[in-house]
């Protein structure tokens, strides 16, 4: 079996594939059935024995690009569909553009990015610490533990409201057939949509699992650090995001290149969650994620903006029905 460092993500109506040696894959398709393909090289390589590729650093690393990169690439696969995602800069927007020397563009991701964090840290942060305060728990100890609960049950909860939502729900099928088409590789089969499809949607290094690990961490590392009061257990929780980020990395990292049993049970928490974070693609979303692969696999010299694939091999609906996935 082939291991593949290559990763990726589904955007709308369509996947990117990132090969950590070369650069970065997307494809997306639009409404004319056409797969529109771009691909950007590496601009930041970290050398190996940097700080930034420290164990558990790189994963403080890793998680913060894929944060900022992620939203640049759905904004990106929004705009390749015709829909424009970005508004019009803020005051505020214009000023730090000025004073930074960025453009209002850039400085409207960042404050995006920002809002996005801060989003994230209030719901899964701030309110499981609010929750457990109103418990009244003498033991800082049982306290941490039941914050950390309660952070996994808000996860939870969340990720199976927004399944339900249309338009994430063709998001996740996508996911699955990025899933698909590593899994296929990995297995040394051919590489055709038709066969893609007959493999497994469930991925040991997908993000799913990554966020999941990120929850279980929290829930050991801040029973070490057993705080009742509710101001200084926020702080601490706040302050050690980071260590918390990076250890489930290096977990991750460790459960995903082994097949041993510890290994198993590690990842099978994480493979249950992706049930709801994938879903079973078509061939023509296959289709897709297999182009932004294939690139993504034997990319060129430079970046490349627009090139425009081929038709659908079938409407959604249509001779996929047939397949025997």
């Amino acid at each position: 079996m082939k291991r593949c460092a290559v990763g990726g993500q589904a955007v709308m109506e369509g996947v990117m594939m990132k090969n950590p040696q070369n650069g970065t894959a997307l494809a997306v398709r639009q409404s004319d059935g056409t797969i529109v393909t771009e691909y950007y090289q590496n601009k930041h390589q970290h050398k190996k024995g940097t700080f930034p590729t420290w164990p558990v650093v790189r994963g403080v690393y890793a998680f913060v690009e894929a944060l900022v990169g992620g939203m640049k690439i759905t904004t990106r696969s929004a705009e390749l569909l015709g829909e424009d995602m970005t508004e019009e800069p803020t005051k505020f927007e214009k000023w730090l553009s000025k004073k930074l020397g960025k453009s209002a563009g850039d400085m409207a991701m960042t404050v995006a990015v920002i809002l996005a964090a801060a989003l994230a840290v209030g719901l899964f942060v701030v309110l499981p610490s609010l929750v457990v305060s109103f418990f009244g728990i003498e033991s800082g100890f049982v306290v941490s533990l039941l914050e950390g609960v309660t952070r996994l049950l808000i996860f939870l909860g969340y990720m199976l409201a927004i399944s339900r939502i249309k338009d994430i729900r063709r998001v996740f099928m996508y996911h699955g057939a990025e899933h698909k088409t590593i899994a296929c590789y990995e297995a040394e089969g051919e590489m055709t949509p038709e066969n893609i499809l007959r493999y497994t949607r469930f991925h040991p290094r997908c993000g799913t699992n990554y966020l999941f690990l990120v929850m279980m961490v929290s829930i050991l590392f801040f029973a070490c650090i057993p705080v009742r009061s509710f101001l200084p257990r926020l702080l601490t929780r706040l302050l050690f995001i980071p260590v918390v980020a990076g250890l489930a990395y290096e977990v991750l990292k460790a459960a995903a290149a082994s097949d041993g049993w510890l290994a198993r049970a590690v990842r099978a928490p994480g493979l249950a969650l992706q049930n709801i974070t994938t879903a079973e693609p078509t061939a023509d979303m296959v289709e897709v994620a297999l182009a932004a692969f294939n690139l993504a696999m034997d990319p060129p010299d430079h970046d490349i903006r627009v090139t425009v694939g081929e038709k659908p091999i079938a409407p959604a609906g249509q001779e996929q029905a047939n397949d025997p996935a």
